[in-house]
């Protein structure tokens, strides 16, 4: 594949329709496409990624319960029956606000997209609080490839473990510490516990997979914390009863490659040794939500997320809408039902717009519920005042995550690969490779110049006025 760089103001239509912009492919931007299906605009979705990520479901790729393919289906596939949609492959690098462009960027390409109507749902990412040296040893678990690389890394210690002779080494590399216990640090220390207890307790010869130690850390003094009390400590207790080892109160200080420094509530200072380490902490938005601040006048919150109007625009920019993880209002919570809903209030507010009809009023969230998994047959889920824990609670999660996976197919599969996992002891996805493990460190020490220069490399300027590719869209 060769690239070059460009300067087109791509989407240049030629039908006279409005241009809608949509930056992210998640559940904000995906929904509002969706929701235009039928409108008179042209559509141009730009998505980093080729696929729409379901997010919740990271965890069950990373233990071996799913492959990537049943939570991350390509966003062409999704949209390719929407005559009025196009997907773009780039990362968004600048959005200028003043002459309404959007500027994305793909190996050495850039290319520039003209909108009438802009919707920014790009998401966000994992914040290490300013030590962003921790990624280095302890991946987050926000995309695909950070799924794959804990996969890797997990099974592959019980692999290292299997042939080393120190007692100490084997201690570490059976040690599992996951950082934060919010609703996906304990789901993933619940499946590694039960990796460790169930799928893997007769596969090894030399260790016993059931003397690994998960440990879920966290500063904060309770489990699930936005669940409430009551839940959260059902939640601790379930994990106690699995295996897992829960330390509240505990500040993590320093993470390198052989172990994590804690600091506890009373001052303490500890060392956990440990060879597997995942970062389920925090959360920090977009850095485009820093360029929509700027330009509108807009205040960004601690995790950079834009305070937008109450009908989810910019201030002085009724054509441009916030959504999903990048908006802050009402301190809504950083969940799929924001971004869902969010995402058809922005393209029915569109529609209104353009049709030129009053706008239909504030955005209003309708709390669906919060759910968390914490092992086999069990969970907790709150819905309205409705507080539900155990067997019930996880046959209401799974009903209620296989509703929002993308695609008849996948929903099949992922309810086979279900069947495999929670009524047997295997997984079917155990697949891990040195690539996985190291590919993004080894990336990121060539450099953002290398895949540019192994892909053809940008070669020759051009200039263009028109939609390259000669095809009618946005």
């Amino acid at each position: 594949m060769t690239t070059s760089p460009a300067s087109a103001p791509a989407g240049t239509t030629t039908s006279g329709r409005p241009r809608v912009v949509i930056i992210g492919s998640g559940f904000g931007g995906l929904f509002t496409a969706k929701a235009l299906k039928r409108a008179p605009v042209d559509v141009t979705v730009i998505g980093k990624t080729s696929h729409h990520l379901f997010q919740p479901l990271l965890y069950q790729v990373a233990t071996g319960i799913l492959s990537e393919g049943e939570i991350a289906p390509a966003t062409r596939e999704v949209l390719r029956g929407q005559e009025n949609a196009r997907v773009v492959l780039g990362e968004v690098t600048d959005i200028d606000l003043a002459n309404r462009t959007v500027t994305s960027t793909i190996l050495g390409r850039s290319t520039v997209h003209p909108y009438d109507e802009l919707v920014v749902a790009a998401g966000a990412g994992q914040s290490y609080f300013g030590n962003d040296r921790f990624a280095e040893f302890a991946p987050g678990m926000k995309s695909v490839d950070d799924a794959l690389e804990l996969r890797g890394r997990i099974f592959g210690a019980f692999e290292l473990a299997e042939l080393a002779t120190d007692p100490a080494e084997i201690d570490r590399l059976l040690t599992f510490v996951v950082v934060g216990a919010g609703p996906t640090g304990v789901e993933m220390a619940g499946q590694i516990a039960e990796l460790a207890h169930r799928t893997l307790r007769r596969d090894f010869r030399t260790i016993d997979p059931t003397q690994a130690r998960v440990i879920l850390l966290d500063a904060a003094p309770a489990v699930l914390p936005s669940f409430g009390e009551k839940l959260g400590d059902r939640a601790r207790r379930q994990l106690n009863k699995i295996g897992v080892e829960v330390q509240l109160g505990a500040m993590v200080t320093d993470v390198d490659a052989d172990g994590i420094e804690v600091k506890d509530a009373d001052g303490q200072a500890r060392r956990i040794q440990a060879a597997t380490k995942i970062w389920a902490a925090g959360v920090q938005a977009s850095p485009l939500g820093k360029q929509l601040a700027e330009q509108s006048g807009a205040e960004i919150d601690r995790a950079g997320r834009v305070a937008v109007q109450p009908d989810l625009t910019l201030p002085g920019h009724p054509e441009v809408h916030v959504v999903g993880d990048m908006m802050s209002l009402d301190r809504l919570p950083g969940v799929a039902q924001v971004a869902i809903q969010g995402g058809r209030y922005a393209a029915e507010a569109i529609k209104r717009r353009l049709a030129g009809k009053a706008p239909k009023g504030p955005f209003r969230y309708f709390d669906k519920g919060s759910m968390a998994t914490i092992s086999r047959y069990s969970a907790v889920a709150e819905i309205g005042k409705l507080k539900f824990e155990g067997f019930i609670a996880w046959v209401l999660w799974l009903v209620v995550h296989l509703m929002y996976i993308v695609g008849f197919r996948s929903r099949l599969t992922a309810v086979l690969h279900w069947v495999v996992s929670f009524l047997g002891p295997n997984r079917s996805q155990r697949v891990a490779t040195q690539q996985q493990v190291y590919g993004r460190l080894a990336l990121e020490q060539l450099g953002p110049h290398f895949s540019i220069s192994k892909s053809g490399g940008p070669k020759d300027e051009v200039q263009a006025t028109e939609d390259l590719t000669r095809r009618r869209s946005a």
